[in-house]
Order: C-alpha cells, then sequence, then structure tokens
C-alpha cells in the first residue's frame, strides 16, 4: 500500500465541505486548519489517503471548490507513516486497479521527458555518440549505457498519455521531440559512418538490420511496463525498460548504415525502430485506458475518446504494414543471431 498526502489551501468557508469530501474517500488522516491571520481568510486541509484515492478526491476537490475561486492542491509522496495504517486484507482494493497515481502526478512526470528543450537534445547527441562508439566497436556495455541515458522513450509516453487525455499541446510537443530526437540521431550515427575507419560487421551492429516477430513481442510488453511502472510509481523500473526497448541502438544503426552506403542495412534498422516506436505507443495507450487515465470533465472526455481510437486504429494500421514488411525483408545472414541488445 503506498500513501500520498494532499495538501489543500482553500477559501475558508469550504473547509467543511474539504473535510466531508476527505472522509467520503475513507482517507487515513484528515486535519483541518484556519488561518484568520490574513485578510482573506484562508483554510488548510491536510489528507493522508492511498495513492489510489488521490484522483477521486482531487477531482471532487476541484468540482466542488470551482475555477474562480483561489485555491491549490498539492500532492506529496509519503515515505513511512507510524503507527501504519490497520486494513483487512479484503480492503477497497483491486488487483489491477491498484496503487494508481493521479492523473496529475503522471501528467508532470511524463510532460518533464517530452520538453524539447537544450538538455533533451544534448542527451540525444551524446547518447548516440555513445551508441555508435558501442556499435561499432561491438561492445556491449557501451550499447547498454547508452541505452540507459537515452530520453527518447520519454516523448513516445507522452504522445499516449496527451491521447488519452486530449491533450493537443502535449501531443504536439512530444511528437516535435520525437523527430527531432530520432532525426538528430540518424544525423549523428550517419556523421560517425563517415569518420569511422573500421569496418562494419560488428555483430551488435549488423544483429540489429535484420528483425523477427520477437521484436514486435518485446517492444509492446516494453511499453506496458513502462507506463505501469509511472502510475504505480516504480519509476526505477524504468531503466530496465529503456534497455529492453532499445530505441536509440536501432536509430543509430540506420544512421550508421545510410553513412556507410548499406541502403539494405539501413531499412532492416529502419523497420526496427518502426516496430519499437509503434509497438511502445500502442501498448502505452491500451495500459493509459485500461487503468482509466482521462480527462476530469465529461465532455472532456467525449472528445478525448476519438483520439483515443483515431490513434489505435493509426497504431494498428502501422504495426500490421511492419509486420509485412518484416515478412518481405527478413533475410538471413550468415553468423548473425534474432536482433538482441
Amino acid at each position: 500500500m503506498t500513501l500520498r498526502v494532499v495538501e489543500v489551501t482553500a477559501p475558508e468557508g469550504y473547509a467543511d465541505t474539504l473535510k466531508a469530501l476527505a472522509e467520503q474517500q475513507e482517507a487515513d488522516d484528515v486535519f483541518v486548519g484556519l488561518d484568520g491571520s490574513v485578510e482573506e481568510k484562508r483554510c488548510f486541509v491536510r489528507v493522508v489517503c492511498e495513492t489510489k484515492q488521490v484522483q477521486g478526491f482531487t477531482d471532487a476537490v476541484q468540482q466542488a471548490v470551482g475555477r474562480g475561486e483561489d485555491w491549490r492542491a498539492v500532492v506529496l509522496p509519503v515515505e513511512a507513516m507510524v503507527p501504519k495504517p490497520e486494513r483487512e486484507a479484503a480492503e477497497r482494493r483491486s488487483a489491477f486497479a491498484g496503487s494508481t497515481a493521479s492523473r496529475e502526478e503522471i501528467y508532470d512526470e511524463v510532460a518533464r521527458g517530452a520538453e524539447p528543450d537544450s538538455s533533451f537534445f544534448i542527451l540525444v547527441i551524446l547518447s548516440a555518440i555513445v551508441a555508435g562508439i558501442g556499435l561499432l566497436d561491438d561492445n556491449l556495455a557501451v550499447v547498454i549505457g547508452a541505452m540507459v541515458i537515452a530520453p527518447l522513450l520519454g516523448p513516445n509516453l507522452a504522445f499516449a498519455l496527451a491521447t488519452a487525455l486530449g491533450d493537443r499541446e502535449l501531443m504536439i510537443r512530444s511528437m516535435v521531440s520525437n523527430l527531432a530526437g530520432i532525426s538528430i540521431t540518424l544525423m549523428v550515427g550517419a556523421a560517425t559512418a563517415l569518420v569511422w575507419t573500421g569496418g562494419f560487421t560488428a555483430h551488435q551492429l549488423v544483429s540489429r538490420t535484420v528483425t523477427g516477430y520477437d521484436a514486435v513481442a518485446l517492444a509492446l510488453a516494453s511499453g506496458a511496463a513502462a507506463v505501469l511502472s509511472l502510475i504505480t510509481g516504480l519509476s526505477s523500473a524504468l531503466v530496465g525498460v529503456m534497455v529492453a526497448v532499445a530505441l536509440m541502438p536501432p536509430a543509430v544503426t540506420a544512421g550508421i548504415m545510410l553513412g556507410a552506403g548499406d541502403w539494405q542495412g539501413a531499412i532492416g534498422a529502419a523497420v526496427l525502430l518502426g516496430v519499437n516506436v509503434v509497438c511502445v505507443n500502442l501498448a502505452a495507450q491500451a495500459v493509459f485506458v485500461a487503468k482509466g487515465i482521462k480527462p476530469r470533465t465529461w465532455w472532456e472526455q467525449k472528445a478525448s475518446r476519438a483520439s483515443v481510437i483515431t490513434n489505435f486504429v493509426m497504431w494498428g494500421v502501422l504495426l500490421a504494414a511492419l509486420v509485412v514488411a518484416i515478412w518481405w525483408l527478413r533475410l538471413p545472414l550468415p553468423g548473425v543471431d534474432a536482433p538482441g541488445f
């Protein structure tokens, strides 16, 4: 069981309402304080509740207080609580709904990874250089290091969340970040190939020019795991997802093969990259929908439903096209296994 502290400040007249809303959510602890030292009297409500209760409470507060009032809600993680709240084994618990973070927590976490700022582009360039060296030197450890620091997973998760919430601004921002990141990676890969004095037969490089159906299953599972790690607060698990889904190495491989004039290899790597991007978005979208991540109001939900359906259809069609491409382009190469790390 994970807990959160929700601190709400609002006009004094809402104190009883906020306390009642917290009790409706069966919060573990509720504290109400009044501040009459200022001209505009305020109330302060601190609520300790399970993570999965935060969304219902904040939505109820927003509906009760309204947009016109001066109020704020801050959500904080709880490292420990003494004494521990006593719960029965069969208490308000769903096997899948579990400890789902609130919409606002997820949004803040994901939106940071989609910001096309200088830090994002610097990380893309550095991780592309590291990945290129690791691929050409056939050094698995270096390639894994590049996967961990690569920021390309963030924009894809942000796009899926933006679709679920119907947030066009975040959708556009994540698309720009994703396209810019992949384009920069391709250019860095091509530039690396032009200055490379060795050959282009390293196993780590060539293995990413051949795509198998196992790559589809891996990318789908990784995309789902990425979203689950975010909405349950296990962000540390994202490191493993970054390694598993491997967006950076196939993008660098495509650039290197383009720079080396190997069009067949570049197409193979591009197909692997496309599989990863499409499957991550498709799986992430499915998990967001299954976990009930959606806008608060009815009309916003109705507007976002169309974008969700459109994106499901789009990613499904693209995945089907990529599966056909794998069937046509998969050519056995001597001494090369199926795509891996």
